[in-house]
């Protein structure tokens, strides 16, 4: 059974198993007569070949309600190119493709990267940003929906739903994110969130004290989901981190830039599963130990915008206290799987927030040597007004593109 809560800050938009998937379906093909509703689908090429993605291809078919999908494709050499166009020839739904690894759009990225707009670095930061970018060029958008391409359990109930709050009308919300409890196989996921991202804002909060972003964060049910959508004027000036805050960082934009009355988080699936990230606590550089660094930074950042001094004082700080309430949430999490009849298993848990209390500090070593990183991609509106023609290239690119391989 789901549940009634409202903290008063983000609307929270329950599923009560009322309505059928048809309902939002006709409900959105009616809205759909007067407002284009767009996917943006970021991906990389081996997704193709795993078994989540000819599942989602299969169920967005059974849509009648979206006007284009854009599809970021990544990490793609020529042949398999063709390969994707093939794969995705099967949408019954019109669709470009953005092939990021292409001689056409690297021409693009490179005029981008001699003013120092382009994107520092592959992932799907730049992927989200070029495909937000070629829905501007095409300019026919009223309302925007992403989601990842290894959602393992995806049902077409789960798009109704994310882009139900921003098409309907008779709605204000400008932004919405999706949640979803993170459990499968037996056993609870979603390590990331659980044990290191409300933790963290919790020891935040007790260190530096209460404020409307750390309370604005944490009313979020599942901060890290890879879900949203939004309103077609928020992506001009919408800033996406090049790094594995992208989740967080776009959530703070919204913070920055709206009401919290304006944002909602709708419930998306009562389960949820992709693929997992392995914890690497011999490498830094991938892995959930890559992202946890990237995640702290990221909220760093945003404090620091807001006149927080941070000291090494200060990080060791947030690292006890962070360090005693994520073992807190530990009992806590093994009181729930038991409950659910779920495994558990304390070592992996407590091993995963000792890697995330050391990253802590990494983090703080990483804002000290770099203060001046800026880890944003530019918004679009920056890169218009300095190289007018750019949006029209990056649409001509994609479409050279998509004719020669279709």
């Amino acid at each position: 059974m789901t549940d009634f809560l409202q903290d008063g800050i983000v609307t929270n938009l329950h599923d009560f198993k009322i309505r059928k998937t048809e309902e939002f379906e006709k409900e959105l093909k009616h809205i759909s007569n007067n407002k284009n509703l767009e996917l943006i689908l970021p991906c990389l090429y081996s997704e193709l070949e795993g078994k989540a993605l000819p599942k989602i291809i299969e169920e967005i078919n059974k849509t009648n309600y979206l006007n284009h999908i854009i599809i970021g494709l990544d990490k793609a050499n020529e042949e398999q190119a063709k390969k994707a166009w093939d794969f995705f020839n099967k949408l019954t739904i019109p669709f470009s493709i953005l092939w990021n690894d292409g001689a056409n759009l690297k021409k693009v990225d490179e005029i981008l990267r001699l003013k120092g707009l382009a994107p520092k670095e592959m992932g799907k930061g730049r992927n989200v940003w070029y495909c937000v970018g070629m829905a501007l060029a095409r300019n026919q958008a009223d309302a925007i929906a992403l989601h990842d391409c290894d959602i393992i359990t995806y049902e077409r109930r789960l798009l109704a739903k994310l882009f139900y709050p921003v098409a309907n009308p008779n709605f204000n919300y400008e932004f919405c994110k999706g949640y979803y409890p993170r459990y499968a196989k037996g056993k609870l996921n979603g390590r990331a969130s659980r044990l290191l991202v409300y933790p963290l804002l919790v020891a935040m909060e007790k260190t530096i004290g209460k404020n409307d972003y750390l309370e604005f964060m944490k009313s979020f049910k599942y901060p890290l989901a890879g879900e949203f959508s939004l309103k077609k004027d928020l992506l001009k000036e919408l800033r996406i981190p090049t790094d594995w805050g992208m989740e967080i960082g776009i959530l703070s934009e919204m913070q920055r830039n709206f009401s919290s009355n304006s944002i909602c988080q709708i419930d998306l699936a009562d389960a949820y599963d992709h693929k997992h990230q392995d914890l690497s606590t011999e490498d830094d550089s991938k892995g959930l130990s890559r992202m946890s660094i990237d995640i702290i930074k990221t909220l760093i950042r945003k404090l620091a915008t807001q006149g927080n001094a941070f000291s090494v004082e200060t990080f060791r700080s947030i690292k006890a206290t962070y360090y005693r309430s994520a073992l807190d949430m530990i009992d806590i999490y093994k009181s729930d799987a038991v409950m659910n009849g779920l495994s558990f298993d304390r070592h992996s848990e407590e091993k995963a927030v000792e890697l995330f209390a050391f990253n802590i500090m990494k983090a703080g070593e990483s804002f000290f040597e770099n203060p001046m990183e800026t880890p944003f991609i530019p918004t679009w509106s920056r890169v218009n007004s300095a190289i007018p023609e750019t949006l029209n290239k990056l649409k001509d690119a994609v479409n050279k593109d998509n004719e020669k391989f279709k």
